[in-house]
């Protein structure tokens, strides 16, 4: 663990010396920014996204403003071509002598112009290819970057986690040494896992009857009161009985002083009504 905290210790250590070097993209719109600053009229620019991109560039925004400046720089080459074109023109003809060219020099001419705009053709394949390949190769860089940047945030943050993980290990071997000596809280994954599983499917077992149980509590809770109702006549008359029995008793003492053979008839006759009392209430001894 001690090497884990080393290790992370010198990464971080390197990655803030990286970072203590600024990191930063040449910014193209600046060179335009500065010398439209110097005119009225480039400050007036008809281009929205490129007046914008003088605040917060963004890729979006300087893609915007480089189809903007090619429109413009392809106009202004045009312009250029032929006003040059003219100016030659009219020196050739109010030269002295004048300059006359022949047919042989025009085809000549042709050529080398042909020549020349298949090479320069050729090159600017090269530079989209090359253009192209820079593109590719900045949005990599770009997600490269964003990846070492998330990581880094990680690993600040791996030395606190780590810390909160050996609490909560010191945490559950002080738990575990309260325990005591359960075999169930020494096993090992696989078997934990099996454990687990099978105290769930006693638990789905456990709610399921339960659910079962539940849905017979109405019409037990029914049937209860029913009984509870059925019972309350037989309640009442046991409570007579009882009192009559009572009644008997309080006869049976106030007589005593009577005949044998009465006392014996009565005797039976208070056990006879008690036998059917018994009977009728169903009461057992």
């Amino acid at each position: 663990m001690d090497d884990i905290f080393t290790d992370t210790a010198k990464a971080l250590q390197a990655i803030e010396e990286l970072n203590a070097e600024p990191i930063s993209i040449i910014k193209l719109s600046e060179p335009i920014s500065s010398e439209a600053t110097q005119s009225e009229e480039a400050r007036q620019r008809t281009s929205d996204a490129s007046n914008a991109s003088f605040d917060a560039p963004t890729p979006a925004s300087l893609e915007a403003d480089l189809a903007h400046y090619k429109e413009l720089f392809a106009k202004l080459r045009f312009s250029y071509v032929e006003q040059v074109t003219k100016e030659k023109f009219i020196r050739a003809i109010v030269g002295d002598p004048p300059l006359i060219v022949t047919m042989q020099e025009n085809l000549e001419l042709e050529k080398e112009n042909a020549a020349v705009k298949s090479e320069l053709k050729a090159l600017k394949l090269e530079v989209a290819d090359m253009i192209e390949e820079l593109e590719r190769k900045g949005r990599e860089l770009s997600r490269r970057y964003e990846t070492v940047q998330l990581e880094t945030a990680k690993l600040r943050d791996l030395p606190q986690k780590s810390k909160q993980l050996e609490e909560r290990i010191e945490e559950l071997k002080t738990e575990k040494d309260l325990t005591g000596t359960d075999p169930s809280m020494n096993l090992p994954l696989a078997k934990t896992q099996e454990l687990v599983a099978k105290r769930q499917r006693e638990q789905a077992e456990l709610a399921r009857e339960l659910e079962a149980l539940q849905a017979k509590v109405p019409r037990k809770k029914k049937e209860a009161e029913r009984l509870h109702a059925e019972l309350q006549p037989l309640e009442t008359k046991r409570q007579n009985g009882m009192a009559a029995a009572r009644e008997a008793q309080r006869r049976k003492e106030a007589a005593l002083g009577g005949a044998a053979d009465d006392l014996e008839q009565r005797a039976r006759w208070w056990r006879a009504n008690e036998a059917i009392l018994k009977q009728a209430l169903d009461i057992q001894t």
